[in-house]
């Protein structure tokens, strides 16, 4: 199941594992088992699974190593499960090691996941690589692309992107800003995802011209559950210092005030596996009895969907009870 949590591995060996197969082992089994807390279980049943190669097993078993649940937090482990999974073109695994390699300094690496995290409209991959084509880091600086990605991260909600988006504006001309408004847009048409409204014309920083500028990038760390210091995107003359991110900053980029909202709790290479976990939530989460689910087709994986919600508030809360029960949640609007 894809599923349990966008987390972030970090280091990289191989895991010398050896188990036979029971014959009771079964992914959905392990997913009854993490759903009733009893995590030890939900290991035991996914390890043999993945050992023997079922992706779905491989990345809930990373999830488990990373977070510690069912076994010693190792984040070795997490990140040679999460890449198992991936190479075999599980999504949220590709998501979770491209990050992973980002934030473990192997940035050369983790370019082209992230790139395939992007073309999926993944927040973090679009701030992350972003920011990268803004500073010229591996890669050949590209502002126009650069703040349309970081814009629609933005626009998802998180406030590291806001305050890039905040720093982007000092640099770039306002022409140059309003066509990568423009392609944000273009982006956005292919992604269920917040409308970006006009650029603000009036009371715009002073902008410089591109080859007078000289942006210094400073480390910047991947958004995850636990938060390191928010990015700099710096000025010409000196850094700007990092400061921790606000949890509930408000995006620059506003949401549009009206439609239904939807929270999304994974996706699916079966469609009954997001059944199964629906069936497993709705009586255990306040509030989801009182929302009907969906199951949106994306290619070869099913989204488990849950809604409708009058506001991206009334999601958000949702999401915020959701994770409180374990399971990874972030908000859609279809």
């Amino acid at each position: 199941m894809k599923a349990f949590a966008r987390l972030l591995g970090a280091g990289f060996a191989v895991a010398a594992l050896a188990a036979s197969i029971p014959a009771i082992a079964d992914v959905e089994q392990g997913i009854d088992a993490w759903l009733r807390g009893d995590f030890a279980e939900a290991v035991n049943q996914w390890r043999p699974l993945a050992i023997e190669g079922d992706a779905d097993a491989q990345f809930n078993l990373a999830t488990a190593y990373k977070l510690g649940r069912g076994v010693r937090a190792d984040l070795v482990q997490a990140e040679q499960w999460y890449r198992r999974a991936a190479l075999q073109g599980h999504e949220e695994a590709e998501d979770n090691y491209g990050l992973a390699l980002f934030q473990n300094g192997r940035r050369a690496e983790a370019l082209p996941w992230l790139e395939k995290s992007v073309a999926r409209g993944e927040p973090r991959a679009e701030y992350i690589l972003g920011t990268a084509l803004f500073n010229g880091d591996l890669v050949a600086k590209d502002w126009t692309r650069a703040y349309a990605l970081v814009t629609r991260a933005s626009a998802a909600g998180l406030p590291q992107a806001s305050k890039a988006i905040a720093q982007m504006d000092q640099f770039m001309p306002l022409d140059q800003r309003q066509q990568a408004v423009v392609l944000a847009r273009q982006i956005e048409s292919n992604r269920a995802r917040p409308a970006v409204p006009a650029p603000v014309t009036t009371n715009l920083p002073p902008s410089q011209a591109a080859a007078t500028t000289k942006p210094v990038g400073a480390p910047y760390p991947v958004p995850g559950a636990a938060a390191k210091p928010a990015p700099v995107v710096a000025k010409a003359v000196a850094p700007v210092k990092a400061t921790a991110p606000e949890p509930k900053a408000a995006p620059r980029v506003a949401a549009p005030a009206s439609g239904a909202w939807r929270v999304q709790l994974g996706a699916f290479s079966d469609a009954t596996r997001a059944k199964t976990l629906w069936n497993g939530l709705q009586p255990k989460v306040k509030g989801l009895g009182a929302v009907q689910s969906f199951y949106v087709k994306a290619g070869a994986v099913t989204r488990l969907q849950a809604g409708p919600f009058a506001s991206k508030a009334d999601a958000e809360r949702q999401c915020d009870a959701i994770k409180t029960a374990g399971q990874p949640c972030l908000t859609v609007k279809p």
